[in-house]
């Protein structure tokens, strides 16, 4: 059996799952969010119109993590069409590269032409503490694998896509300002991927923080290449869950990182909202 579908094949999968949506909703969203681990209340803050179960949407993936609802919620947020993805896909749940990121090409094509993806991750830079906040600048790919991978569709975008700004400066510049007025501690860092699901060792973070990593995580970098392929603009705002510093590492457990993950959401939640109102 072939690892990568054909365009071909792509492409009908995607007319069956957009067919889907337009049977259901004639919302079209300018704006997708995507959350993660025990990030899913800004979904409280949305004007819901409709809502979407992913096991309902032809060739969508199943989300297997438990804190991800696994739904489609369009709406209005801070008066923007938008529609968030309640859970997302990871590489170690077993899916391929291309099944991670079908539904960013999906709700591109739906009207969504600009990203804002959250993610919950370890924090390595010496100066981040448990329940801050980090606007990723940029990111490193240690996944050993990337959606592009495979047959190109050139009219979803270019076979060499341009990453020197794979997170919008103005988007960057715009959550700076909202965090600033609201006296929210916001840092800016690269955020390393890497394939999970285990957590790193203490020789692993000391290599990752000395390639230039400030915190790492097991998503959101395959659903970025994907939308910069497409020509979308990214914003990326990472919780910082547990401190991964390795002289003083101590053992995480998940309950620890939704604690901290519920410490730090309304921070991320007001950055988030405070820059779509400004768009």
């Amino acid at each position: 059996m072939p690892r990568f579908e054909t365009v071909k094949e792509f492409r009908s999968k995607r007319k069956d799952a957009l067919a889907f949506l337009e049977g259901q909703t004639d919302f079209r969203p300018d704006f997708l969010i995507i959350l993660g681990t025990g990030l899913g209340r800004i979904a409280e803050d949305i004007e819901i119109k409709t809502s979407i179960s992913y096991t309902d949407i032809p060739h969508f993936p199943t989300s297997t993590v438990e804190t991800h609802a696994g739904r489609l919620l369009f709406g209005t947020l801070s008066g923007k069409k938008v529609v968030a993805m309640q859970g997302r896909f990871h590489y170690y749940e077993g899916y391929t590269m291309q099944q991670i990121v079908f539904p960013v090409r999906v709700l591109n094509a739906f009207g969504a032409k600009t990203l804002l993806v959250s993610n919950a991750c370890g924090g390595m830079n010496p100066h981040y503490r448990r329940g801050d906040i980090m606007c990723i600048t940029d990111h490193i790919n240690l996944q050993g694998d990337n959606p592009l991978i495979g047959p190109n569709d050139d009219n979803l975008g270019n076979r060499f896509p341009d990453m020197s700004e794979p997170y919008s400066q103005e988007l960057i510049i715009h959550a700076e300002n909202v965090a600033l007025e609201n006296n929210i501690k916001m840092h800016q860092g690269v955020y390393v991927a890497v394939s999970g699901p285990i957590l790193e060792t203490r020789a692993e973070y000391r290599f990752l923080r000395y390639i230039g990593g400030d915190v790492v995580g097991m998503s959101t970098v395959p659903e970025v290449i994907a939308a910069v392929h497409m020509g979308m603009d990214v914003l990326g705002i990472s919780v910082i869950t547990d401190e991964c510093f390795p002289d003083t590492l101590a053992p995480v457990i998940m309950t620890d990182i939704l604690e901290a993950a519920n410490m730090a959401e309304p921070k991320m939640t007001k950055v988030m909202k405070g820059v779509l109102a400004r768009l």
